[in-house]
């Protein structure tokens, strides 16, 4: 079973983890309004994507509006 001869040193470990940090967010602007997005998402603004419409979005905020306050 192979030992290690010598204690590796934090100087030494932090080399060799010098790549091992987390990929950034890919976030781009949606063509249709402008928001930042995640990259092969819906927009979560317009409900676009590949310039169609997904989501109708204009139906969820009027559902909304129809509720009445919260007490």
């Amino acid at each position: 079973m192979a030992v290690p001869k010598r204690k590796t040193s934090p100087a030494r470990k932090g080399k060799r983890r010098s790549h091992h940090n987390p990929l950034g967010v890919n976030s781009i602007e949606c063509p249709n309004c402008g928001e930042f997005k995640l990259a092969h998402h819906i927009c979560s603004a317009c409900g676009y994507y590949n310039k169609k419409e997904i989501v109708d979005m204009t139906e969820s905020e009027e559902d909304q509006s129809d509720l009445p306050p919260p007490n």
